[in-house]
Parts: structure tokens; C-alpha cells; sequence
């Protein structure tokens, strides 16, 4: 599961929580049109989760070679269960390190992140990573919870103090000390095109109070505590969810 995506956003959490399943699905669906995948692509869903973006793929798009990779082999093993390629796409589900992929080098022509790269312990390493398995022309998709600079920087320094990223006992290590200025330049210095840097923090808004109330239902008070602490972040305007799109130069 990850947020949801509203293009008018509804002004009543009742509408909110009804549409949630169809905004989660948008969400996705934004991701794919900024990654613009063709019939016949070889594409790497990093941090796959239970495969809700791969299934998606798997439905709309033909000749598919996909890859959904995970640390967590319970998932992969969920994800595995639930999903089939329909004739003609593939499906490989592996547990792996998306700071080292095993992959060849220019094996992929997307490379997607969704909501997942603020738990890995770097994101040099990562997008190191998919620069090398990426085919020039290929692009990688991401989206991830990007403080403003005042907040990056104190997030950077509370790292440094404590050697560790912030831990949550709801979502696990969790690193949100990246601002968009970081992810350009490192994305400059590895030789991606910054495509897109989009901020979409008002269309998922909604999704806050839907988590917040189911965690409360399964009598997870503090779950529900840490996501309204995220929730106040992103209203404030400290944070922002943002989908940024790279893609690899061809050779000149």
C-alpha cells in the first residue's frame, strides 16, 4: 500500500476513505506515464513491495520483461502468490539489495522506485545503481517524502549525531534528509537528465487521516501519532511528496 493520489482532492475524509483504493491506483498510474514504458521493455521495480506496480504493468502493457525487487523475501514470496504474467510478459520476483543490483550493465530500460526510497541505507548507492542497469535513453522514476532545505539540513546533522536514520517503530528505518536540490545535483554528477521534479504533496493529502484511522483501529495509537507528525510536516509545507523523473543520455 502507499498514498494516494487525487487529482481534485475531496474535502470530506468520508470521500477520501472511499476513493482511497481508486487514488492509490492513480498514483501509480502517474508514476508509469512519467516513466513511459513500450511494449516489449525490460523494467525493474526496485522496493516492489507486495507487486502492485508490476501488476499494473502486467495489465496494460505487452512483451514485458519485469523485475520486482525487494529486501523482504515475506513480500516477494506474497507478491509471487498473488500475481501471474499475463501471455507474453514475464515476471522475475527477487530478494536483493537495491544498493547492489544484480544486474548486467544498460539491462533495463526502466527502472522505477515508488514510495520506498527512504528506506534504503543510501541513496548514492541506489542511484548509482540504476544508472549503471539503466540502457541510454532508459528512465528512472521515484517518489519519496522530500524535506525543504532548513529541515534536510537538520535531519542530516540529527544523522550524523545518532549514525543512523531516523527510526520509526511503524515504518521502519526511514531517511527523509534529501531535498531536491541534493537529488539534482547527484543525479548531474552521475550523468542522468533531470527530466521532471514534481510536487504533488496537495493531491495526497487525503490519505493521512485514512491511514491514521486505520492504525487506530487496530489499536496502533502510536502508528497513528507518527503519521499525523508527517502529516503536520507536509501541511506546514516542511515536506513535500514529490515524483522525480531522470533519464540516462544516450552517447554523443
Amino acid at each position: 500500500m502507499h498514498w494516494g493520489y487525487w487529482q481534485d482532492p475531496p474535502q470530506s475524509q468520508i470521500s477520501a476513505e472511499a476513493e482511497f483504493p481508486r487514488a492509490t491506483e492513480a498514483l501509480t498510474q502517474l508514476l508509469l506515464q512519467r516513466a513511459k514504458p513500450n511494449d516489449g521493455d525490460a523494467i525493474l521495480d526496485v522496493g516492489c513491495g507486495l507487486g502492485g506496480t508490476i501488476a499494473s504493468l502486467n495489465e496494460a502493457w505487452k512483451d514485458l520483461k519485469m523485475t520486482g525487487l525487494n529486501i523482504d523475501k515475506r513480500q516477494i514470496e506474497r507478491a509471487r502468490q498473488r500475481i501471474n504474467p499475463l501471455p507474453g510478459n514475464t515476471i522475475n520476483w527477487l530478494v536483493g539489495d537495491a544498493g547492489a543490483l544484480p544486474f548486467a550493465a544498460e539491462s533495463h530500460d526502466i527502472v522505477l522506485a515508488v514510495e520506498c526510497i527512504f528506506h534504503f541505507p543510501s541513496r548514492d548507492a541506489f542511484l548509482g545503481e540504476a544508472y549503471r542497469v539503466l540502457r541510454p535513453g532508459g528512465r528512472l522514476v521515484l517518489s519519496d517524502f522530500v524535506p525543504i532545505r532548513a529541515l534536510a539540513i537538520w535531519l542530516r546533522l540529527l544523522g550524523k549525531i545518532h549514525k543512523r536514520s531516523t527510526m520509526s517503530s511503524t515504518y521502519g528505518p526511514v531517511d527523509c534528509s534529501w531535498d531536491r536540490f541534493r537529488y539534482a545535483k547527484q543525479g548531474q554528477l552521475l550523468g542522468f537528465d533531470l527530466v521532471q521534479d514534481e510536487d504533488i504533496t496537495v493531491n495526497t493529502l487525503p490519505t493521512y487521516p485514512v491511514v491514521r484511522k486505520l492504525f487506530t483501529a487496530m489499536g496502533a495509537e502510536r502508528a497513528s501519532r507518527e503519521t499525523e507528525l508527517i502529516e503536520q510536516l507536509s501541511r506546514w509545507g516542511w515536506l513535500h511528496y514529490r515524483v522525480i523523473t531522470f533519464s540516462k543520455p544516450f552517447e554523443t
